[in-house]
């Protein structure tokens, strides 16, 4: 099948087969390899993208339901990779990154939050991330570097 998908704001037009996962797609087709698969249940949160600016395991979407929507990618958030945003220079700042996996995930599960509530309280926090599984159990640093960011935001 042909799909038509707004990914990172360029426009691909791709022969696919319609059994395959966005995440598959991003990464083989597209060549976006910062959209990890780990679990491929669903479970670990390793591959969350923005559907429309909502987060999903992109493990789990068909890349054939994709058609029309716009998505983001970890790869939307420093384009020309010399210029971190906010979020993940906090992120580096509280050294809040361990193994990695996770992190393409958890970036994409707190830009929503933050676009949505950029004052979010450590429970906001804590509940945008239950999706997002940290094998290294690093969500202190991550949690505190969210909320010096938006603390920053709001002086």
């Amino acid at each position: 099948m042909i799909l038509k998908v707004s990914v990172n704001d360029d426009d691909y037009v791709l022969d696919i087969s319609p059994s395959r996962s966005l995440a598959e797609v991003l990464r083989e087709d597209i060549g976006l390899t910062g959209t990890k698969l780990a679990c491929g249940e669903g479970f670990c949160g390793s591959c969350t993208v923005l559907l429309n600016g909502t987060p999903a395991a992109s493990c789990l979407v068909p890349a054939a339901a994709t058609g029309g929507r716009k998505v983001e990618t970890v790869e939307s958030l420093a384009p020309d990779d010399s210029d971190l945003s906010d979020l993940q220079q906090a992120l580096l700042i509280e050294d809040a990154v361990q193994c990695g996996m996770c992190f393409p995930g958890i970036l994409m599960t707190l830009t929503a939050l933050l676009k949505e509530n950029p004052a979010p309280t450590e429970t906001a926090i804590r509940s945008a991330l239950v999706a997002n599984t940290c094998r290294c159990t690093g969500y202190e640093r991550i949690v505190d570097a969210v909320l010096a960011l938006a603390n920053k935001e709001q002086a």
